[in-house]
């Protein structure tokens, strides 16, 4: 009687077997890399807050010697080593922008005041009485103008010279790796003293020593993942269906190198602010009444006790578009990188 009682009919069954339409539907839209890289990056706080301060950093070089109303090399000896003097900061009474001067016997004295100088420099000036705001967002221009070329021969000669030395190979490998290893065995130190000696020091040697020296970190870099990928199934697909080898190269094995292309070059742009700034800091680098970041530095530090506005804005400046990069290229490393994705 039991038994009859657990029986269970037919109808009290489901089928557990779904439709096959519905179980293989996609629910999510899909998304491309680039797309998901970005989501990626979005999640970064640090690598976003550097991007909208290096966008600032961009404007503010461009539009600031426009509204300053002074030239770069404008010199007005009445107005000689003015302290930085900013509208409303200068009612803030901890902050040093009120255009004061504290001397040596520790009276503060307003230097505005006892020049009769109504006009207000956010930055200073200078021992000629040149305007720093000027000279300091000339800088900015010059160092990014440095930067940017970097970036640029690392992604045409660096990508160039590592991507046919590891898609061709053989002895032909071996000779273009033997030229890297002499151009790299040479310190752009050395480089950009020749080039001082056959040129004038400036942006010119500095140019020259970039493209001697600067791509051969890159060429490796795209040699070693070229080698990697020219030995997958897609590009044997490609060879086999007639494809040349340029367009191998350029179709199938450059894409596929975009995200290490890019997080090396962002990882670039920060070591050539650096180096341009250490060569005109040692008066290899851009000489007056020309100005970059490492020329202002230089002069801010030798009067560093007396007039600390001179060096403070920009080795500022210097320090927030390095530190910047460097996080950009972080961010985009861990988004663009398929080992760093969690």
């Amino acid at each position: 009687m039991a038994n009859k009682e657990m029986r269970m009919s037919k109808s009290q069954f489901a089928p557990a077997i779904m439709d096959a339409t519905i179980s293989e539907a996609i629910n999510k839209p899909s998304i491309s890399f680039w797309q998901d890289s970005w989501m990626r990056i979005r999640k970064n706080k640090a690598a976003l807050v550097s991007m909208v301060l290096i966008a600032l950093v961009f404007i503010f070089a461009w539009v600031a010697p426009l509204f300053s109303g002074h030239g770069l090399d404008e010199q007005n000896l009445q107005r000689t080593n003015l302290p930085s003097k900013i509208p409303v900061l200068e009612n803030v009474s901890w902050l040093p922008f009120d255009g004061t001067k504290t001397l040596a016997n520790g009276t503060v004295v307003d230097v505005y005041e006892q020049k009769k100088i109504e006009e207000h420099y956010w930055f200073g000036t200078d021992g000629l009485g040149r305007d720093v705001l000027t000279r300091v967002a000339k800088g900015i221009q010059i160092s990014l103008y440095i930067a940017f070329l970097a970036a640029l021969l690392d992604m045409v000669i660096g990508v160039a010279y590592g991507a046919i030395s590891g898609y061709f190979g053989g002895k032909l490998d071996n000779v273009m790796q033997r030229i890297v290893e002499v151009v790299s065995g040479v310190p752009n130190l050395v480089v950009v003293i020749l080039m001082i000696l056959v040129f004038e020091p400036g942006i010119l040697s500095i140019t020259i020593a970039l493209a001697i020296t600067s791509w051969t970190s890159m060429s490796r870099v795209v040699r070693a993942q070229v080698m990697k990928l020219k030995e997958q199934e897609f590009v044997l697909a490609s060879r086999t269906l007639g494809s040349s080898n340029l367009k191998i190269i350029l179709k199938h094995l450059l894409p596929n190198l975009a995200s290490v292309i890019i997080i090396n070059t962002m990882f670039t742009i920060p070591s050539a602010i650096f180096f341009e700034a250490f060569l005109s800091f040692i008066g290899l680098g851009l000489q007056s009444p020309l100005a970059s970041l490492g020329t202002l530095i230089n002069d801010g530090f030798k009067t560093l006790r007396l007039y600390p506005h001179l060096m403070l804005f920009p080795a500022f400046f210097i320090s927030l578009i390095m530190v910047c990069f460097n996080m950009i290229a972080d961010g985009l490393r861990d988004a663009l990188d398929p080992k760093m994705r969690d």
